[in-house]
This record gives structure tokens, C-alpha cells and sequence, in this order.
């Protein structure tokens, strides 16, 4: 099934584990990354423009693609970078056969609950997605990265830059 069907989130969160035989791991490896320290004087926070789904091979194409242009321009030791979201959700496909004959091996919309296939974090407008402290120095460095990185979220994203202390 594409991604861009399972984008909108159409009613209740399929999330209880337990009651879930055979849910798929989260595909994000690390959450935090770069070195954390108290004196970071930006911020640049990554939001999403739309109430959307965001499955976790997205937020982790996000987090590679950030990490590494960070790493090659900024260096290890002046970023922070985190992903703020979690993909709970459980994805679910009814699969159906196409084909010569595929209408006597199939059941069509009986027993269609579907089997999981995936995982997606529910984001919702304006809520941050992703998080990058740096240094002013670094600024458009890291502005940048992000910028590559909102082109892995479905329906877009933009991004804020704040001064602390």
C-alpha cells in the first residue's frame, strides 16, 4: 500500500500492544544525537504544517538525513539534535488479490480488520517534530539541515528559530 493512503488520520489510534499479535518494531534506531550541553544559544524547532500521520521509516529518513549533513557541516561536538515524536500508531492493510481468479481465493470485506504492517506517529498542526540546539555560528548550517529533513515529512513542515538566554 503507498504511504501517501495512510497520511490522514481517520479515526481512533490503533496503539494497545497488547492487544496486538505480531505489531512491526519502530524502524527509528536512536532518538538523541550530537552532545548534549547546557550552553547551546539556538534552537531550531521542526514543525508539521498538517494534521497528518508520520510513518517511522519517514522520521527516520528524517533523522539520518539531519544527522549526517550536521555531523559533516556542524561537527559532533556543537549540535544537539532530537526527535521528538514516537510512532505508536499501528498500521493495518487489508490485502487483496488481483489477478485471473483471485475471486475464489479471497475473501473480500469478510474478516477485512487487516494484518499490521507498519508503525506512524500521529502529529498534529504545529506540534515539533524534531529539535536541533547549536551555536549562532552554525545557524545556517543547521538551518539547512532541517530544511532537508522537512522534505521527508508528508504535507511539509516548516521550521522556527529561537534565542535562549
Amino acid at each position: 500500500m503507498k504511504a501517501k493512503n495512510l497520511r490522514s488520520i481517520k479515526g481512533q489510534l490503533y496503539t494497545r500492544l497488547e492487544y496486538i499479535h505480531g505489531a512491526p518494531q519502530s524502524r527509528i534506531t536512536r532518538f538523541n544525537m550530537g552532545t548534549l550541553k547546557d550552553d547551546y544559544n539556538v534552537v531550531l524547532t521542526l514543525r508539521a504544517k498538517e494534521r497528518v500521520l508520520v510513518r517511522d521509516r519517514a522520521l527516520e529518513a528524517l533523522r539520518v538525513n539531519v544527522n549526517r549533513l550536521l555531523q559533516k557541516k556542524v561537527g559532533s561536538q556543537n549540535y544537539y539534535f532530537t526527535i521528538l515524536v514516537y510512532p505508536h500508531h499501528v498500521l493495518r492493510e487489508n490485502k487483496m488479490m488481483t489477478g485471473a481468479g483471485a475471486d475464489r481465493l479471497q475473501e473480500g470485506m469478510r474478516r477485512a480488520f487487516g494484518k499490521p504492517i507498519g508503525r506512524a506517529a500521529p502529529v498534529w498542526e504545529n506540534q515539533a517534530i524534531a529539535k536541533v540546539y547549536t551555536y549562532p555560528q552554525f545557524l545556517d548550517n543547521a538551518y539547512y539541515a532541517l530544511k532537508a529533513g522537512a522534505s521527508k515529512i508528508p504535507k511539509g513542515a516548516k521550521i522556527e528559530i529561537e534565542y535562549i538566554r
